[in-house]
């Protein structure tokens, strides 16, 4: 029987930039201004105590009463919020949005990137550092991969742990009697759902919460979903603990390269964005984001990420950004903007250090877990695997949900067997015909469906 598996999440594969100053309050070399906090994460069994650490950026005021965290979906990190987040805090009075990083992102080496956005590293210089080395030995100095048998305690880093270290940062949103809203994206809506069922050694995870936002990303209730049967899970957690504990997007053999990939496109686009791309020329690229013919920065980002364009395959990354131009005199195609989400804002999330939108090590076992979560109630296989749903029928709490052309309509009956099986009160959007996957995080704000309905629900839900 196949596994049920939760709303796939935010996916990086290549980024690039436009020259026009962003949509959003940032400019084209600006750095995230916001503050990054550290902070001291679930003791998770047999992982390292300086890897037990999770990672949270902060907009708005500290002084706000009420504070709406984000989660990530798969291989995203908490730079894909930063345009949402910086407009909600300044058209929500009194609420702050804080960004989650899960303790994955301790594993990235973004050294090289940064001294890429600082002027001290050429792009060349980079791409040989990260991809260059491989099969040659020109590069004396570079990217050192991790080696898949010194984290094998990574296997285990599933629903459980990110729930834990998610709690930590819930319960520090509520110090001094603050509010807290708990909302996610793709994979991120899923950990959202679960946390609110969650048994916490008897507190039930919902009290923590005045309120949840799904983001294209959910889990079905009791009903609606299809429940995995324990020989079938027994067998599949077999070859996922004999596998790489990460995530290997591009299936090139190197789990990494999703994210390098991201920042490789993103961050020389927005030094230079209408140079021709060096992106395409990588052979380790997949053919399928390698335009017919040379390409800017920008172009390179829009024809990977933009529905009409990137492979059909992958809607989690998809945007409605515009078109691809044609060559003309010699020159690079350019992109033309359209549609609801400027390219630049796209580029944004995923070339920002120190806080960037890529998830380079993602553990496999956090999407096993929450394939194992169907119906959101305990049974034989949430045993198995030492999941804790338990409160569903309990949950009283105010559900935001938009849906995209990704969902193909499952979103909407997820959160409906979800809400039926208690008192939660449900606003669902459907933004299926207008946005793509991604379009919720990076839209325009006067073309975007997702702020032009959770700003006025969250002035008038979780007080």
């Amino acid at each position: 029987m196949k596994r049920s598996i939760p709303l796939a999440g935010l996916v990086t594969v290549l980024a690039a930039l436009l020259c026009a100053p962003l949509t959003h309050a940032a400019t084209k070399k600006k750095a995230p201004s916001e503050p990054t906090t550290t902070m001291k994460g679930y003791a998770a069994p047999g992982t390292p105590a300086k890897l037990n650490k999770v990672f949270v950026t902060k907009f708005g005021s500290p002084k706000a009463k009420r504070v709406l965290v984000l989660i990530p979906g798969t291989s995203g990190g908490a730079g894909n919020f930063t345009l949402i987040a910086r407009d909600i805090v300044k058209r929500v009075p009194g609420l702050a949005v804080w960004s989650i990083d899960r303790r994955s992102q301790a594993l990235e080496d973004t050294s090289m990137f940064k001294k890429l956005l600082a002027g001290k590293a050429t792009e060349q210089q980079t791409i040989d550092y990260y991809l260059g080395w491989i099969g040659s030995s020109s590069t004396a100095k570079h990217y050192q991969p991790l080696n898949d048998a010194d984290y094998g305690f990574a296997r285990d880093w599933g629903l459980k742990v990110s729930l834990e270290d998610i709690r930590v940062v819930v319960k520090a949103a509520k110090k001094g009697g603050r509010k807290v809203l708990l909302g996610g994206h793709s994979l991120g809506g899923s950990t959202v759902t679960a946390y609110s069922v969650w048994d916490f050694d008897g507190q039930p995870g919902w009290k923590d919460l005045s309120g949840l936002v799904l983001i294209d990303g959910g889990l079905a209730g009791a009903g609606s979903a299809t429940v995995p049967t324990l020989a079938d899970e027994q067998a599949a957690l077999a070859k996922q603990q004999a596998a790489s504990p990460w995530l290997d997007l591009l299936k090139v053999g190197l789990p990494w390269a999703t994210g390098v990939f991201a920042e490789l496109g993103a961050i020389p686009a927005r030094l230079h964005p209408q140079e021709e791309s060096k992106v395409a020329s990588i052979a380790l690229l997949p053919p399928s984001f390698k335009p017919a013919f040379p390409v800017t920065n920008r172009a390179q980002l829009g024809f990977a990420f933009d529905e009409t364009t990137s492979p059909a395959a992958l809607g989690l990354i998809h945007v409605r950004a515009g078109k691809l131009g044609a060559p003309a005199d010699g020159k690079p195609a350019d992109w033309i903007n359209g549609e609801v989400t400027p390219i630049e804002n796209v580029a944004l999330g995923f070339g920002q250090e120190p806080t960037n939108g890529a998830e380079w090590y993602f553990p496999t076992r956090l999407s096993f877990d929450l394939g194992g979560m169907a119906g959101l109630e305990p049974n034989d296989v949430t045993a198995f695997l030492g999941l804790r749903p338990k409160y569903a029928k309990d949950v009283k709490l105010p559900v935001f949900a938009i849906q995209t052309s990704l969902s193909q309509g499952r979103l909407k009956a997820s959160t409906a067997s979800f809400v039926a099986m208690n008192k939660s009160k449900l606003t669902f959007v459907d933004a299926s015909t207008t946005n793509s996957h991604l379009d919720p995080l990076l839209a325009a704000p006067k073309t975007s469906a997702f702020l032009k309905n959770v700003i006025p629900w969250l002035k008038k839900n979780g007080k």
